[in-house]
């Protein structure tokens, strides 16, 4: 083995510690926890979204905070989020911050295999001594994003939209319906003559 090879295959696996170890900071460790209540708080930002590549975000502050109930036989875990998004605004194309917030549950429960039990049960193995919540915490974050992306109204009822960029918006409206109701003038031509010939025919 040459020393290049080596070097290609530290390379690769410091580059697959480096995508694992920063899940590592998103994990419960819940084996030694005595039953009963357990709380816990993570953090993300735009360095928690640039993991994933075809995330809708690409900077935001968000906490999450976790209540950890263990059972004998299972684990239930409550998360409540809430934080800012940079989204752009539909209306004028400017980036803005959206507050968001909200609260989910879920069960873990244990076994060898899954067994469908609804969409808020997550099955792990007897022997597992740790739950991570990076793709849970980027899926319900990701799903408190509003449909509509506009900006916030202020204090006097009004949206902080960029106005110089929502009026350039309409007018390229204007100008883009304008060239639509302009018809080619020789289409119009035939048109009418089309018209003249339906008249003869229903004459006739």
């Amino acid at each position: 083995m040459n020393l290049s090879t080596v070097n290609k295959k530290f390379i690769l696996l410091h580059h697959f510690f480096g995508i694992v170890s920063w899940r590592l900071k998103y994990n419960i460790e819940f084996k030694g926890l005595n039953e009963g209540r357990h709380d816990f708080e993570f953090g993300i930002d735009d360095k928690f979204f640039a993991h994933f590549e075809e995330s809708l975000v690409d900077n935001g502050e968000v906490t999450i905070k976790v209540t950890l109930e263990k059972r004998s036989a299972f684990l239930k875990l409550h998360l409540k989020i809430k934080g800012w998004l940079e989204l752009t605004c539909d209306r004028c194309l400017d980036n803005y911050q959206q507050k968001v917030k909200g609260e989910t549950g879920f069960f873990v429960k244990f076994g060898e295999k899954e067994f469908e039990e609804g969409e808020n049960v997550i099955w792990v193995l007897p022997q597992e001594h740790h739950i991570n919540l990076t793709q849970i915490i980027y899926e319900y974050v990701t799903l408190s994003i509003p449909l509509r992306h506009v900006h916030p109204k202020n204090k006097n009822g009004a949206r902080d939209c960029n106005k110089e960029m929502l009026q350039k918006l309409k007018n390229y409206m204007h100008v883009e319906s304008e060239e639509e109701e302009t018809t080619d003038p020789r289409w119009d031509a035939l048109k009418k003559l089309g018209n003249n010939n339906n008249n003869n025919n229903n004459n006739n």
